[in-house]
Order: structure tokens, then C-alpha cells, then sequence
């Protein structure tokens, strides 16, 4: 009997998160007694290295520990990048696997799919086909590159299966669904209205908002925007309700920037996450999961982009872009956008399956 060795490249917090689904499906797998048989292996690359961003989420998301632990840390792009690229051919040369699995747009996902690649090992990438159509992203250009590295992408949209094909990616295109929407399903049954009080919070008497991405931490302007749109906010009588990032944290005190009157949390686990965003009157967020997130839980979102790459969110009404653009913060932070409906987006809750039985046809081993 044939086994299949799939290797899971992870390494910052939103991978761990869709890494869960995938583990839940090959626990399915395995229970209706299919085949082939699984040998899954999880690398953890060490992109996210500290206990809230990274253990923590191990720990209570019951993912495996990883059969790896990379620890290469921060550093710029390319050193982060190249140092993953050196250390993950390592593993796979040892491993032989017979697929590479990668998630989402970090530096992680695009070592993990380079070092596949140059080593003739069939990718797959999950959530693929995303698009902002801007490449000053670092994240845009990780994710272009991995979709024409991949030998199997699995879209979480209709829209990201017609990017693909704009650029001539036909073959192997799979529109799954969203992973996270499969983990969101198993993890709304956490939201606990009591985990409120920890934060001496009422319900939809508060504003929540993150802030992680590059483009808005490491350019002191856009920073400074968004904050004084959060301080006008405080200011107007809605509390603000900040877990910090800690590249967001080490930008604060680079530029000096204050936080007065602002609610600054540590990052917090996945489910508190989901019970502050359940209970919040909107959110404001440069995130991609937390957009989604606040559409399943339909909560009105404000992102602090000038681009989303989840474009069903704000075409449904829920979520609009208002870049660092103040006015426009405190406007739509007092005044969210609220749709006239809200339709299933991003699949049925079943994508890692999906994704699992893909990656063992016939044609895919």
C-alpha cells in the first residue's frame, strides 16, 4: 500500500491556523479508511518565533507540534527568505516527500514553494489566485511567484480562479474554498461573551482594530494617519481596542507615535480574537482573515488599504477600503458600511478536504 508523504510548510500565525484545517481533514481521511495512506509533516520556519504569536497558537488550536523547527527568526526580506530557502531544501532532501504544501503569501510560503521547486517536488498552494494588483506588497509578490511555481492551486474564490487564468494559469486550478472558513466554523462555538469582562468591554459599545502589514508600519505617514484616525475615534466617545503586533508595537516606539486613550492589547489567541470581533460595532483592520472573518461574523469592517485582495467583501456592502486616509476612518469607523444582504462567501466549510482528496488523485502522486 502506497504512502504519501505531504510536507507542510508553516510559519506565521495565519498559516497556523489554516494548517489546522488541513490536519482536521487528514483526521477525516483517515476515519473513513481511504487511500492512500498519509504521513503528514509539519516545518515550522520560525517566521513567527515568539510564544503569542506562535506557541500559543499550537497550543490552543490543538495543531501538531512540528516535526521541525526552523528558528530563523526576523531579518530583512531577502536574508528571512534565503535563510528558509537554505534550511527548508535541508528537510526535504531528507524527507523525499511527495508533496509541498504551502499556505497563504508570507516569505514562508514562497521558500517553501522555491525550494520544491528547484528540488522537482509538486507544489501545492493553498489560497491561491489572491490578487491586490499592487507589487510594492511584499505579499503580492510572494503570492504571484508561488502560483506559477505550483503544480495544484486551490482557490477560495470564483475570483481567484479568473486571476489565475489572466495570467495563463489554467491547469491544476481548484476552487476549494476557504480554509479558514472550515476552522472558523469549528472555532465560532468558543466565542464567550464572559471573556468580555477580562477587558471590562460592553457589547457593540467598542471599536476594534489591527494593524500588521508592512505598508502600513514601516512608512511613518500612513502609520501617524491611521493612529490619529483611531485617536479622533477615542475622542468621539467609541473606546478603541488595539492588539498589538509586535512589528506594529516596534514601529510605534520607532517613531514616537502615542497611543493616548487607546485600549492596547498583546496579541491575543484566535478565539479571544473572534469574541472581540463578534461583540465589536466595527473593525478596523489591514488584515486579510480578520475582513473575512468580520464578514462571517457580520460585523461591519473598515480596511486600511488603499486594495483588498478580498474583493467579495466589500462588492457585498460589508466592507469598504479607506486607506490611511483619517477623515475617512473616523467617517466609516462612526458610520460602518453595512450590506443590505449577506450571501455564503468562500466555500461550504469543507475546502481542506477538498484540497486533501486533490492532492491524492491519481494524477497528483
Amino acid at each position: 500500500m502506497k504512502t504519501i508523504k505531504i510536507v507542510s510548510i508553516i510559519g506565521a500565525r495565519p498559516q497556523f491556523i489554516k494548517a489546522v484545517a488541513i490536519a482536521r481533514a487528514i483526521c477525516w481521511w483517515y476515519a473513513e479508511k481511504r487511500q492512500p495512506s498519509i504521513k503528514k509533516v509539519w516545518v515550522h520556519t520560525g517566521q513567527h518565533y515568539d510564544y503569542e504569536m506562535s506557541a500559543v497558537f499550537f497550543e490552543e488550536l490543538e495543531l501538531p507540534q512540528p516535526d521541525y523547527h526552523l528558528g530563523v527568526g526576523s531579518g530583512t526580506h531577502g536574508q528571512q527568505t534565503g535563510e528558509m530557502l537554505r534550511r527548508i531544501e535541508v528537510v526535504l532532501l531528507r524527507e523525499k516527500p511527495d508533496w509541498v504544501l504551502v499556505y497563504g503569501d508570507t516569505n514562508s510560503t514562497l521558500a517553501g514553494a522555491l525550494a520544491a521547486a528547484k528540488l522537482g517536488i509538486p507544489v501545492g498552494h493553498v489560497e491561491a489566485g489572491l490578487r491586490s494588483y499592487n507589487r510594492a506588497m511584499p505579499e503580492e509578490i510572494n503570492r504571484v511567484v508561488t502560483d506559477h511555481i505550483a503544480q495544484k492551486l486551490f482557490c477560495p474564490s470564483q475570483q481567484a480562479v479568473q486571476n489565475l487564468a489572466r495570467e495563463g494559469i489554467q491547469q491544476g486550478v481548484y476552487q476549494t474554498g476557504d480554509v479558514m472558513y472550515d476552522v472558523f466554523l469549528l472555532s465560532r462555538t468558543r466565542i464567550d461573551l464572559s471573556l468580555l469582562q477580562r477587558f471590562d468591554l460592553m457589547p457593540h459599545t467598542y471599536v476594534l482594530a489591527t494593524i500588521h502589514r508592512a505598508e502600513n508600519t514601516d512608512k511613518p505617514s500612513r502609520l501617524h494617519n491611521i493612529v490619529t484616525g483611531l485617536l479622533r475615534i477615542v475622542r468621539e466617545g467609541w473606546p478603541v481596542v488595539f492588539p498589538m503586533h509586535p512589528r506594529t508595537r516596534k514601529a510605534i516606539e520607532r517613531y514616537a507615535i502615542q497611543l493616548t486613550g487607546v485600549r492596547v492589547l498583546p496579541p491575543v489567541s484566535y478565539p479571544t480574537m473572534l469574541t472581540l470581533m463578534a461583540h465589536a460595532k466595527v473593525v478596523l483592520t489591514d488584515s486579510g482573515g480578520v475582513q473575512k472573518e468580520a464578514y462571517w461574523l457580520q460585523v461591519p469592517c473598515v480596511t486600511l488599504r488603499a486594495e483588498t485582495e478580498w474583493v467579495e467583501t466589500v462588492q457585498s456592502g460589508w466592507n469598504v477600503l479607506v486607506d490611511a486616509d483619517p477623515q475617512r476612518i473616523v467617517h466609516f469607523g462612526l458610520q460602518p458600511p453595512r450590506g443590505s444582504c449577506h450571501l455564503p462567501l468562500y466555500g461550504k466549510g469543507d475546502a481542506a478536504r477538498q484540497i486533501l482528496a486533490c492532492l491524492l488523485t491519481k494524477d497528483g502522486v
